[in-house]
């Protein structure tokens, strides 16, 4: 059996089937993914919900001067006990890596935990893959230097690879972020002007805007939270400008800043950078846009160019070889 196996991932007709398997698998799961997900709303809102109980708790207990509580749920045994062991969160620990996985959504000790247990794990897994596969499996007919720079290259992108999941995910929310913010301040500037106060104001605007943007509606329902519960409102702003990262979200928590400070009206100031961040979108936009042709071609010589010419020169081509 293991030679079976060891013959037909030496296979290239067999690999090349593999991966084109995998592709239409992959294509098929984007395209049904949506019609099978549930209601992610409902299940983010919920969870805020019980994120907004727990600051509720915290601030109590802080209050009376007892023993904090927990906001978060522990990590796995398992991951948590490998970080304790080997001291994980002295050699592999990264100032940054805390504030990037608040920005990605994910917030708490369990999730650092784990992305310091993928640090050490992953490294390990993408060497050891590589070295089998290179040495046992597919026996390459090359110098023994270039098979350790491969195993080398594996290892490094095994230690790279949490970053870049991390990278990847803090690019999808703040670009969902970016997208709805524009209409969010809209809904925001009505609702302060007809008189709302501001936490109702960000409990109204979580609620509209969560069929648009869901992260953007977990950050204003967080906000309002710490709002109502922390005694230092210029704090809430900060916190929302540390978790979102983007800086039309850090210049209108400014404004609510110098608002909750020298009593300055909002109205003005929420339609200009409502009307700013739009112009913004309309901008990147447009730099897409301007950079799809360049972008087309090459795949247009790669793809399009060789049938188009099959195409035109494929019955001629026929008819020659018949005459002759």
């Amino acid at each position: 059996m293991i030679d079976f196996l060891i013959e037909k991932l030496q296979d290239t007709r067999f690999i090349a089937t593999l991966l084109a398997a995998i592709a239409a698998s992959a294509t098929v799961y984007t395209l049904v993914n949506p019609f099978l997900a549930g209601q992610p709303l409902t299940k983010r809102m919920k969870a805020v919900g019980s994120e907004r109980e727990r600051i509720r708790q915290r601030e109590r207990e802080r209050l009376t001067k007892s023993e904090k509580v927990s906001l978060r749920q522990a990590p796995k045994k398992l991951v948590a006990r490998v970080v304790e062991d080997f001291n994980l969160t002295k050699w592999l620990a990264q100032e940054t890596a805390r504030d990037k996985l608040v920005m990605a959504g994910y917030r708490g000790q369990a999730p650092y935990v784990t992305f310091l247990f993928f640090r050490l794990v992953m490294p390990i897994a993408f060497g050891i893959g590589s070295a089998l596969y290179i040495f046992v499996i597919a026996k390459f007919n090359q110098p023994f230097t270039i098979k350790i720079g491969i195993c080398i290259a594996a290892i490094f992108f095994g230690m790279q690879a949490p970053m870049l999941f991390l990278k990847n995910a803090i690019q999808k929310r703040q670009l969902s972020i970016k997208r709805a913010f524009p209409d969010a301040l809209d809904l925001l500037l009505i609702c302060i002007e007809s008189g709302m106060s501001i936490e109702a104001a960000f409990r109204r605007v979580s609620l509209e805007i969560g069929s648009q943007s869901i992260p953007l509606a977990e950050e204003f329902t967080l906000t309002t939270a710490e709002l109502s519960y922390l005694q230092d409102r210029k704090q809430a702003y900060e916190n929302l400008a540390l978790r979102t990262g983007l800086d039309g979200v850090k210049s209108v928590c400014l404004a609510l800043q110098q608002a909750e400070r020298y009593g300055t009206p909002l109205g003005h100031s929420l339609r200009v950078m409502a009307q700013e961040n739009r112009d913004m979108r309309m901008t990147e936009a447009e730099k897409k846009a301007a950079a799809l042709p360049p972008k087309l071609t090459v795949p247009m010589i790669l793809f399009f160019l060789p049938v188009l010419f099959v195409v035109i020169l494929g019955p001629t081509g026929i008819r020659v070889a018949a005459m002759q």
